[in-house]
């Protein structure tokens, strides 16, 4: 598909692998007025934007900016310290800011550690802009942004970075900054583990830390979530991408502890690391500070944005409703009891797939939902992917973190696209650092005379470990073993690649959904370059996975 768009600004081992505005404060989304006279800093010290800037969810007329000030150089995240100061921000129709159509003044405070959010609505449908903020005599970087084509109007196509699990520690986010260098994005959405909760040497362990994330302790309190984002927000990388291409992400588990759900988490002990509740608060809030992220329904993430009549974007909240997973061999995963979505979001996801007028529905989901069972693999094999995948040492073939372990939401989700008739249904899906093109069966065991559901594209980790990484091997040593024995059991798998670290391109137009995957030459190498890999399409109508032979243009 040829680029419609205005081309961007110039950019600078776990233990298993694994209905608001948010604003800087509610002055942030408060009628956005003059607020006079900057407030007092330290003398002599000017404000500093030491975090970059970012925009996300993006509307047919509206965008929400982010920044972050220092007031002062004691002003670090997380640390509760700073004056309150007047940010200013504008809109501008050009990168030169001659033409400024929507401008205002916020205030940045300690009580959301000085991060600014501005929901701008009044803009003008599929049309870039560029943005920046001022505190007193200080410029920010300028970002480009990108709204979205109006919901009833047709549009050629739409076009998507894809990324998800970016772990500090276990290298650099050259990924992020090859999709800063592409003019062809209208978003890129990122699917969780955008920051990682471990104790520095946790995960990977020390021998393998490429570089020290602050703190340096697990993170538990809203301080320690706080200064966490902020490290991730120094990357040169990330900010290049943020300042890009507008955002949308979604959360997962890192972004609280791993494997969490409702009630606590894997990576949670009780007493010792006090109150889950007040825990996963705690993230939640350093989240929707740090984040370019819209906070939807009951505080959570899933929410719904569209892209003319061509698709519609489900994003899902799979960590804040869920019930604790199962035990492996417990048999209590077909329990209809249990619940991955929470009764709430399955209905609303169910409505709006049956609703949807668009032709592409689209579903962001931080976990596979293609059911995964195992053939025979080496034991030396099987090790690794335990931690991946979240198996047991004995090769039970149930990923009880994902859709296999929740098996009553997704058999009604599956057989309610079958019986309502809804069609182009496609995941997209991060979490477990492989990469893989699926066809999503409606029965596994009778498949393919079954059918198909849906389609699903994962994509791999940005930097966290895979199976190469795990055995500190070079790659194809192990994995080609047990890809072929994954795939043999599985017919529905059209291909994983289980080597790479990278990112993917999605591209939808009204005939297909691409998937184009791009592969960084080593991720511990803060220049690494990027290569094309393999690209899987699925045609309107099909539900089927098919290999495509080149990348679209």
């Amino acid at each position: 598909m040829t680029s419609h768009l205005t081309p961007s600004p110039a950019t600078a081992a776990p233990r298993r692998r694994t209905v608001v505005l948010a604003a800087a404060g509610a002055a942030a989304l408060a009628p956005l007025t003059s607020l006079g006279a900057s407030a007092a800093h330290a003398a002599g010290t000017a404000p500093a934007f030491l975090h970059g800037v970012a925009s996300g969810d993006p509307l047919p007329e509206g965008i929400l900016l982010w920044t972050r000030v220092t007031p002062a150089p004691e002003a670090v995240p997380g640390s509760g310290l700073g004056a309150a100061t007047p940010v200013g921000w504008e809109v501008a129709a050009d990168r030169n800011f001659s033409r400024v159509v929507a401008s205002g003044t916020v205030t940045a405070t300690a009580a959301t550690d000085h991060t600014v959010k501005v929901d701008v609505r009044g803009l003008q449908p599929r049309t870039p802009y560029w943005y920046r903020f001022t505190a007193g005599t200080t410029t920010s970087p300028t970002g480009r942004t990108l709204t979205t084509p109006a919901h009833e109007t047709t549009t050629d196509g739409v076009r998507f970075g894809v990324v998800s699990c970016a772990n500090w520690e276990s290298g650099y986010f050259s990924a992020y900054r090859h999709l800063a260098a592409r003019t062809d994005l209208h978003a890129v959405l990122h699917l969780g583990d955008y920051i990682y909760e471990y104790q520095t040497g946790g995960y990977p362990e020390p021998k393998y830390v490429v570089r020290r994330h602050e703190p340096q302790h697990e993170i538990v309190t809203l301080a320690d979530y706080r200064t966490r984002h902020g490290t991730y927000k120094t990357d040169t990388d990330l900010q290049a991408l943020h300042q890009a291409h507008p955002v949308i992400a979604i959360w997962d588990d890192h972004e609280f502890a791993n494997d969490a759900w409702a009630g606590g988490a894997e990576n949670h002990t009780p007493g010792a690391e006090g109150d889950w509740a007040a825990r996963a608060a705690a993230a939640k809030q350093a989240y929707f500070e740090w984040m370019p992220v819209r906070a939807s329904i009951a505080g959570t993430v899933y929410r719904r944005l569209r892209f003319g009549t061509l698709a519609d974007l489900h994003l899902l909240d799979l960590r804040s409703f869920r019930s604790q997973q199962a035990k492996i061999g417990s048999g209590t995963v077909d329990d209809p009891e249990r619940t991955l979505t929470g009764r709430a979001q399955l209905d609303w996801l169910k409505a709006g797939l049956a609703g949807s007028t668009a032709t592409w529905k689209l579903v962001g989901t931080s976990v596979m939902i293609s059911p995964v069972a195992f053939g025979s693999l080496p034991a030396h094999l099987l090790g690794p992917l335990t931690k991946l995948l979240g198996l047991p040492e004995g090769g039970i073939a149930i990923n009880v973190d994902q859709w296999d372990g929740y098996t009553d939401d997704r058999k009604e989700l599956l057989g309610h696209l079958r019986d309502r008739g809804v069609r182009n249904t496609v995941f997209l899906t991060g979490d477990i650092h492989m990469a893989w093109a699926n066809e999503v069966p409606v029965n596994m065991a009778t498949y393919p005379g079954s059918g198909t559901a849906a389609t699903e594209f994962v994509v791999t980790s940005v930097t966290s470990d895979n199976i190469d990484d795990l055995l500190h091997v070079p790659a194809d040593t192990a994995s080609l073993v047990a890809e072929a024995a994954i795939k043999a059991a599985n017919w529905h798998v059209k291909w994983l690649d289980m080597d790479a670290h990278g990112y993917g391109v999605l591209d939808v137009t009204a005939e297909r959904s691409q998937m184009d995957y791009y592969v960084v030459s080593d991720k511990r190498q803060q220049a690494a370059t990027a290569a094309w890999s393999r690209s899987y399409r699925t045609l309107d109508g099909t539900q089927r996975v098919e290999r495509v032979h080149q990348p679209v243009r």
